[in-house]
């Protein structure tokens, strides 16, 4: 069933227009799975469109490298043929780790993102020592806000100290509730008077990565129109699409649109409240469909 609104149609299934593009670049978080589990028919319709020879680049704003980062995709029951290849925040920031050798860095995140400093000639400091702060998101985030972070952002910015932040999101579905990033304390340190380079989406710098990740894999260079974007958040995936020139689908994750705002119409069908989407483009440029999940 197809319905839609004045500027963005609802659709039930991605196969028919996603089939027109050569290759996908799919968020990961949200839209192949929840931070716990992975959604199966996502899984089904990236490998269905790999079938049909079509690309599949997963795009996350995760500060994992690609090498955890399809451990962990493994871990939450998305397999290796689900897709090509992975380019995530944690490989861009590995990169521009990379131009700052010998750096003094503070790390300010979790252990487990430990990974993007491995093998790199930096040094992890005591935030009084550093020279450079990477942030990868919250200490804690199961009990932790950006409220609790107040104090050491402005003593951090204070000292201008410029910030490296390896994901952009602000917060993410984990399960069936949402928790902060590191782009949420990036904002806060920008509004502090922080600088902030930020590795991932919406940002040119990952697209252009994960476009030579997808002229590698076909053998040639691909046109900007023969790309389809496909995400839940609109302020990184649907906003990074429209800037870099690329058609995008908005996948209707609880990140921006309610259970109930997600329902299923009398006849048992996948529905999206219309003036929802409404207010969420309103003002942008509009993706050219949306769903309430990837489905074949």
């Amino acid at each position: 069933m197809t319905i839609g609104t004045d500027t963005v149609p609802v659709i039930g299934s991605i196969k028919e227009l996603g089939s027109s593009y050569a290759a996908w670049l799919v968020d990961i978080w949200g839209v192949m799975h929840n931070g716990v589990r992975a959604y199966a028919p996502a899984v089904e319709a990236t490998k269905r469109f790999r079938e049909q020879g079509g690309l599949v680049v997963l795009l996350s704003n995760s500060p994992r490298p690609s090498e955890g980062l399809q451990n962990q995709l493994r871990s939450f029951g998305v397999p290796d043929r689900g897709y090509d290849a992975t380019v995530s925040s944690g490989d861009l920031t590995r990169n521009e780790l990379a131009k700052h050798p010998g750096a003094r860095v503070f790390h300010l995140g979790p252990e487990r993102d430990l990974p993007v400093f491995a093998g790199l000639d930096v040094a992890r400091v005591d935030a009084s020592e550093a020279e450079l702060v990477v942030c990868t998101g919250l200490f804690d985030d199961e009990t932790e806000t950006p409220d609790d972070y107040g104090k050491l952002l402005t003593e951090l910015a204070g000292r201008s100290l410029p910030m490296l932040c390896a994901n952009p999101d602000r917060m993410v579905e984990r399960g069936h509730r949402l928790v902060y990033c590191a782009g949420a304390l990036a904002e806060i340190y920008g509004e502090l008077g922080g600088s902030v380079i930020y590795a991932g989406k919406p940002y040119a710098s990952i697209y252009q990565l994960a476009l030579e990740t997808v002229d590698a894999l076909a053998g040639r260079t691909l046109a900007r129109g023969e790309i389809l974007a496909i995400g839940d958040g609109v302020r990184t995936d649907m906003a990074g699409a429209a800037s870099f020139g690329l058609d995008a689908v908005f996948v209707a994750s609880g990140l921006h649109v309610s259970n109930a705002a997600r329902g299923e119409d009398s006849d048992g069908n996948a529905n999206l409240d219309e003036l929802v989407l409404a207010e969420l483009f309103d003002g942008l440029r509009p993706p050219r469909a949306a769903m309430p999940a990837l489905v074949w």
